[in-house]
């Protein structure tokens, strides 16, 4: 059996970098803070859905992460399946790029509920891709270089999404009809996605253990049950990301309410794109190095204030100015997220099944964001935007806390001990 090396690590590292640039191009036509809202208020979708969009993005990826968890636990080629089930959102933002493309301007008015289905067949399909594609980084990569990976990945992805901002404002600013315009930018997504999919191929794996068994749909309920009423450290975290999933409303709400409030042309979302990429790309590179150093609670809680700063400069903003910070701040909170959250489920899940543990965590968080939502939605329908917006930072500021206080960093308290159903570290 050929051992898995830091050469190989460094291997796939350069063929990731390569796949979050193209990712991260592709996704500044598609961003959740600022294009989708944005889209979906232009096509007259009501209020309530456009700055819903994060918040419903987030409850749809958690929808068939449990199964896909329970059904990929017994995949032998996992490079395979991650670049198999990738091909389902390729087809998603295909449909979405033909059909705005093609489509009569003059016929938007009945478009947004098209689109919202679109929309929620996206997301749906990352949720059935996150399970599989965070198994296959982690038979890809070595434990002790993650944090660096993740940092450097996400940073790249930025890099991806700062040069798609710039593509992103010229295509706004043309001479191209709504919504052909957003269509094209579909369609560049679409092509993004593909060949950072196709990037996969060169990737080398970890060899598979010997003496691995068929795991059966019981093994993973007993496994699961184990997880939810024996790891006690993580239920305290899911705590945590529960009060801190209350930032996902805030995510369509800003560019609403700032274009409310300041009037903005619609291009300005390409330099929203810009500032966030360029805050979230610093952000993700810092996260990973200090993950790594002082483990990965201490980044996760640079994502955490990111968000928090996010909210405070919204409830004072004065002008435009105020607007750029905003998206920066979010940005910060973007780019720290993902490898924080990331290494802090394979940090917890240890040597266990780290599918479970991510569909644990979005499971458990898509009630609460749905409440959020419902929520939130109730005041900004009344126009109360200022209310919702302390709520956000309220939620934040208490998840801060329990993460601060209560949550020990699970790359410090390895030993751990569950106590039900016979599984333990």
């Amino acid at each position: 059996m050929t051992e898995f090396t830091l050469r190989d690590h460094t291997h796939n590292l350069k063929y990731n970098l390569m796949h979050e640039f193209c990712w991260g191009f592709g996704i500044a036509f598609h961003t959740l803070y600022a294009i989708v809202p944005l889209f979906l208020r232009e096509l007259r979708a009501p209020e309530s859905i456009a700055v819903s969009t994060a918040g419903l993005f987030s409850i749809l990826i958690a929808l068939p992460t449990l199964l896909i968890a329970a059904l990929g636990r017994n995949i032998h080629n996992i490079k395979r399946a991650v670049i198999g089930f990738h091909g389902i959102i390729l087809i998603v933002s295909f449909l979405m790029g033909f059909t705005f493309s093609v489509l009569d301007p003059a016929q938007v008015q009945s478009a947004w509920k098209l689109y919202f289905i679109y929309f929620m067949l996206y997301a749906f399909s990352i949720g059935i891709i996150v399970p599989i594609w965070a198994d296959f980084l982690n038979q890809s990569t070595l434990k002790s270089e993650r944090g660096k990976f993740f940092g450097l990945g996400f940073a790249m992805n930025g890099v991806g999404s700062f040069v798609g901002g710039f593509a992103l404002k010229f295509l706004l600013a043309s001479d191209l009809p709504f919504p052909r315009n957003f269509g094209f930018g579909f369609f560049i997504l679409c092509l993004s996605l593909a060949i950072g999919t196709a990037l996969f191929f060169p990737f080398k794996m970890k060899p598979l253990q010997n003496g691995q068994h068929h795991k059966t749909f019981k093994d993973f309920v007993i496994e699961t049950k184990s997880i939810i009423v024996g790891h006690k450290n993580f239920q305290k975290y899911i705590l945590s990301r529960i009060f801190f999933a209350a930032y996902l409303p805030g995510m369509g709400l800003y560019a609403v309410y700032c274009q409310d409030k300041f009037n903005f042309a619609m291009s300005e979302a390409g330099i929203f794109t810009i500032l966030n990429v360029i805050a979230a790309g610093a952000a993700s590179f810092t996260a990973g190095k200090l993950g790594d150093k002082y483990g990965h609670k201490s980044s996760m809680m640079l994502a955490y204030f990111g968000h928090l700063i996010a909210v405070v400069l919204a409830i004072f903003s004065q002008n435009m100015y105020w607007v750029y910070g905003i998206f920066m701040a979010i940005g910060v909170g973007q780019g720290a997220f993902m490898p924080s959250a990331m290494n802090l489920i394979y940090d917890f899940a240890d040597d266990r099944d780290t599918k479970t543990y991510m569909a644990l965590v979005d499971s458990f968080l898509a009630p609460f964001v749905l409440i959020f939502i419902l929520g939130i939605g109730a005041f900004i329908k009344n126009g109360d935007y200022s209310n919702s917006l302390y709520i956000i930072g309220t939620c934040i500021i208490i998840g801060m806390c329990i993460l601060q206080f209560i949550v020990k960093d699970p790359k410090e308290s390895t030993k751990e001990v569950f106590n039900s159903g016979g599984f333990s570290s």
